[in-house]
């Protein structure tokens, strides 16, 4: 690492450097989260293959809703793909150096898949907004042409604001480091590394940040704030909890994508943390949101509900008639 380091040093003129080292977590034992991060992907790759293929094969879940969730389980499935895999081949086979053009694709592809669960989580929130205080002209305002636009714009919108970010990159100069002090190609301690101008960068970071994070947030909680002055016109207790039941499985996707990485923001604006915390408590929260979002959606929904204890029966049903055939035989 040092070697590479005085090697890059020695040509002042080298603008975009070979490969990078990623760092990683710099503390004994570090393997043994890697190798729970590879469980933890297992988990994320076959909880929402089932809910993409559910909401596929089931007809009864053709429905602007449910097109959201699949986005929601894509962006999921998008983003630990990006990450986790290059992750443990990074650091549980030792293979840290990474090229520059690579490294690139790497910072786009979790970025763009990062953002793209808020934004569709936005999109829920607003499905949610319409379904309780519009109920009577959901179906007009929800269409399935009108959700294919609404998803549209978020993967354009998602897609340039990202596109620009990462490629305002190699216009920076590369004369001081190598080493990335993160687990994967994480824009900011990259642009930081830059021995030229890279205010542009910390502009577009800022951009970034209102327009793929917080807004976002902002406009979950406004339609929240609206669902919750609906609730109070209803008037039965039973007609207020069903309307809070449609809600819970997505209100418990939001806190936990939003409150860690919230958290370790504003703990950043009060007082220094460690790389090690830091690397560790993003790349929790990166990992284990899209492994619990189908779970909670699986167990929050009764739609979901019904079609597993449809499925079972139906598959229960060909078992025991395929029994009775050899029985007879």
């Amino acid at each position: 690492m040092n070697s590479a380091n005085s090697t890059l040093s020695l040509n002042a003129t080298l603008v975009h450097p070979p490969f990078f080292f990623i760092n990683g977590l710099s503390m004994p034992h570090a393997k043994y989260y890697y190798v729970f991060l590879c469980f933890v992907f297992v988990v994320t790759l076959l909880g929402n293959s089932f809910v993409m293929f559910s909401i596929y094969t089931e007809c009864s879940f053709h429905t602007p809703k449910y097109f959201s969730v699949f986005n929601l389980a894509l962006a999921d499935l998008g983003e630990s793909t990006a990450l986790i895999p290059n992750l443990i081949a990074t650091f549980l086979f030792d293979s840290q150096y990474i090229s520059f053009e690579a490294c690139m694709a790497n910072m786009f592809f979790v970025f763009f898949f990062s953002s793209l669960q808020a934004l569709t989580l936005t999109v829920l929130a607003y499905d949610r907004l319409v379904a309780i205080c519009l109920p009577l002209r959901y179906h007009a305002i929800i269409t399935m042409q009108a959700m294919a636009v609404i998803l549209t714009v978020v993967w354009a919108y998602d897609s340039v604001l990202l596109i620009l970010m990462v490629s305002l990159v190699p216009r920076l100069s590369f004369c001081k480091s190598i080493v990335v002090e993160s687990y994967f190609c994480d824009h900011g301690p990259i642009y930081r590394m830059a021995c030229n101008d890279n205010h542009v960068n910390h502009i577009m970071v800022i951009i970034n940040m209102v327009l793929l994070l917080y807004l976002p947030f902002i406009l979950t909680v406004l339609s929240y704030v609206f669902i919750s002055g609906a609730l109070f016109k209803i008037a039965s207790f039973e007609g207020r909890l069903k309307a809070i039941k449609t809600c819970s499985a997505h209100l418990i996707m939001v806190a936990m994508y939003y409150l860690p990485i919230l958290s370790i923001y504003m703990a950043a604006l009060c007082f220094s943390i460690s790389p090690n915390v830091r690397i560790i408590s993003t790349s929790f929260a990166k990992a284990i949101t899209p492994m619990m979002n189908p779970i909670i959606y699986v167990l929050n929904t009764e739609e979901f509900k019904e079609f597993i204890k449809k499925t079972f029966q139906k598959k229960k049903k060909t078992h025991n008639r395929e029994e009775h055939q050899f029985s007879i035989r």
